[in-house]
């Protein structure tokens, strides 16, 4: 079994290293992460007729081997499909990402969007996200939100799963999104099956422009935080509130027909006509 750990957070996160850690029973593991933050970055790989990506050896307490990659972490994933950091691998984890990567930030995630991109070459993904103190904005959490960021509880429960899911690999790749509370992990209240909310727990409420001084025409844009919101206590960031780890996965983009689009489909056809 040869298992892949990366993050969008960077090749310095403690979540990542605690995470690839609690990995090495299972197999040979291998870090691939970029060197630099890529929070937001979803399931990016940059412009690749431009980027030259770099790629180092770095040292990771406990890790045989560990690259960094001047790139997003699915690009990470995508060159780890394709030979550069050796035989293939059966397994894709990503995280641990600090912000709870719930509602809508799971169409935003760089942690996600490593599992999708592993899963597009056919193998199963887990993405690993923990709460945080203040909630964190849009999934993202602050270094100053981290003081006392209980990466062991999420490493352990990611491990359990992972010691199952390896067990009995699906046949069709999965890919797995857990959100973990920031609890001691005899604190946590258990595990529930979720649906995606359409909200984090704390999101961007506003962006304004603020004119950037002696820059004619040029702004900063100025973001202020919402309030913490009350979630659904069905959905993926309403269950880890609650103290319980949800578990959702999620499926590929796929086709939904529209009936409530005939207007749009006329036009176009009357273009098109021959």
């Amino acid at each position: 079994m040869r298992i892949l750990l990366t993050n969008d957070d960077g090749i310095d996160s403690v979540g990542l290293h605690v995470l690839a850690r609690a990995m090495v029973p299972y197999g040979d593991v291998v870090v691939a992460a970029p060197d630099t933050e890529f929070s937001g970055a979803g399931a990016a790989l940059g412009a690749l007729h431009l980027i030259q990506p770099d790629v180092r050896r770095v040292t990771l307490d406990g890790i045989a081997e560990a690259w960094s990659v001047s790139g997003p972490p699915a690009l990470c994933v995508m060159f780890s499909r394709l030979g550069a950091f050796g035989p293939a691998f059966d397994l894709i984890v990503s995280g641990i990402n600090p912000g709870a990567n719930v509602g809508r930030s799971v169409y935003h995630s760089g942690t996600i969007g490593a599992a999708l991109t592993g899963r597009n070459g056919g193998i199963s993904g887990i993405a690993v996200s923990q709460a945080v103190a203040g909630f964190g904005i849009e999934g993202q959490g602050w270094d100053e939100m981290l003081i006392g960021q209980r990466w062991e509880t999420a490493a352990a429960i990611a491990s359990a799963f992972v010691e199952g899911l390896i067990a009995d690999l699906p046949t069709d790749p999965v890919v797995v999104n857990l959100n973990v509370p920031n609890v001691d992990l005899e604190d946590v209240r258990g595990w529930r099956h979720a649906r995606v909310g359409l909200e984090p727990p704390r999101k961007v409420a506003s962006a304004t422009l603020e004119p950037k001084v002696g820059h004619d025409g040029a702004f900063h844009v100025r973001m202020a935080w919402g309030d913490a919101l009350e979630l659904p206590p069905d959905t993926d960031g309403g269950i880890v509130e609650n103290g319980y780890v949800a578990v959702t996965y999620l499926t590929r983009l796929q086709n939904d027909f529209r009936p409530d689009m005939v207007g749009a489909e006329a036009t176009m056809g009357h273009l098109l006509a021959r």
